[in-house]
C-alpha cells in the first residue's frame, strides 16, 4: 500500500491477542517515517514481533503538548507519522486528542486505521442493549468525586460503559450498587482477548459478591457495563403503552399523547410524561 505524504495515521493495535493486528496496521507502521507511541518500550515489543523497524518517539499525557508541535512540523514537511497507544484504539481513554486537533488545525490529513477496541469488544458480548450507550471512561479515583459522577448518571437510560483499574474495581462496583441500586443489571469484562478473558453478568450486588469471593477476578484490565435506568412507573398499563408507542411512530409526541388519551382513557399528562421518558 502507498503511504500518504504528510498524513497522521491513528492506528489501533491489539488489546491482548496479537492475532488481532491487521495487515493494514502492519503496513502503515512499517511505511511511516515515525511512530508516536504512548510507551515506546511497550510498543517496541509489538513492533519487534511483527518485524517493524520504524523509529519511535514517546507521546503521552505529560509531553503531548510539547511534542505535538514537532510532529506537525514533520507532517508539513511531507513525512507521514503514525500514532499508537499501549493497546486498542488511540484517544479512547488514551493520549492523542490534542495532537489530532493540532494536526487538523494545521490542515494535515488524519487517517484512521481501525482495529481492536476494548469498549466495543466488551459491549458486543455483554448482552446489554447496545443500540444506544454512553462511554464514561475511567471514573474519578477519589470516593467523593466518583460518587458525585455516578449520581449524575443515576437516571441515564442508555447502557453505561466504564473502564476500571484492578486496584479500584471492588470499590467502583460497590459505589455503583449504592448509587444505581443493588439490583441493577451489569456486566464485567476483564482481560479481553487474553488467556484469562472473563465476561460475567449479574446484578451489581451479585458482581460485588463475585469479586469478593475470588481475588483472581480482581486482576487485569476491566470494562464495566451497567444497564440503563428503568422507566419510571407512571401508572400506565400495557395496552396504553402499546397504543402510545404505535402512535409515536406516526406523529409528534404531543399529538400521540393526546390521541392515546382519547383512545385509552388514560390522562393525557401521564401519557405525555411517559412519552418524554421513552424518548430520553
Amino acid at each position: 500500500m502507498s503511504i500518504i505524504s504528510g498524513a497522521l495515521y491513528v492506528v489501533a493495535t491489539p488489546i491482548g491477542n496479537l492475532g488481532d493486528m491487521s495487515q493494514r496496521a502492519i503496513e502503515v507502521l512499517s511505511g511511516v517515517a515515525l511512530i508516536a507511541a504512548e510507551d515506546t518500550r511497550h510498543s517496541g515489543k509489538l513492533l519487534q514481533h511483527f518485524g517493524i523497524k520504524t523509529s519511535t518517539m514517546a507521546l503521552h499525557d505529560h509531553n503531548e503538548r510539547a511534542m505535538s508541535e514537532s510532529i506537525v512540523m514533520r507532517l508539513l514537511g511531507g513525512e507521514a507519522v503514525a500514532l499508537v497507544s499501549d493497546a486498542g484504539t488511540p484517544l479512547i481513554s488514551d493520549p492523542g486528542y490534542y495532537l489530532v486537533a493540532q494536526v487538523r488545525a494545521a490542515g494535515c490529513r488524519v487517517v484512521p486505521v481501525p482495529g481492536a477496541s476494548a469498549l466495543l469488544a466488551a459491549l458486543s458480548a455483554s448482552g446489554l442493549p447496545s443500540d444506544r450507550f454512553v462511554f464514561e471512561g475511567f471514573l474519578p479515583a477519589k470516593t467523593g468525586a466518583r460518587n458525585a459522577r455516578l449520581e449524575q448518571l443515576q437516571e441515564e437510560r442508555r447502557t453505561l460503559v466504564f473502564y476500571e483499574a484492578p486496584h479500584r474495581i471492588v470499590a467502583s462496583i460497590a459505589a455503583m450498587a449504592a448509587v444505581f441500586g443493588a439490583e441493577r443489571q451489569a456486566v464485567i469484562a476483564r482481560e479481553l482477548t487474553k488467556t484469562f478473558e472473563t465476561i460475567h453478568g449479574d446484578t451489581l450486588a451479585g458482581l460485588s459478591a463475585w469479586l469478593a469471593s475470588d481475588a483472581n477476578q480482581q486482576r487485569g484490565e476491566f470494562v464495566v457495563m451497567v444497564g440503563g435506568a428503568p422507566l419510571k412507573d407512571h401508572g400506565i398499563d400495557a395496552e396504553a403503552e402499546r397504543v402510545l408507542r404505535l402512535l409515536l411512530a406516526e406523529m409528534s409526541l404531543k399529538q400521540a399523547a393526546a390521541l392515546a388519551a382519547k383512545i385509552t382513557g388514560v390522562k393525557k399528562n401521564l401519557l405525555y410524561q411517559f412519552a418524554l421518558d421513552l424518548s430520553s
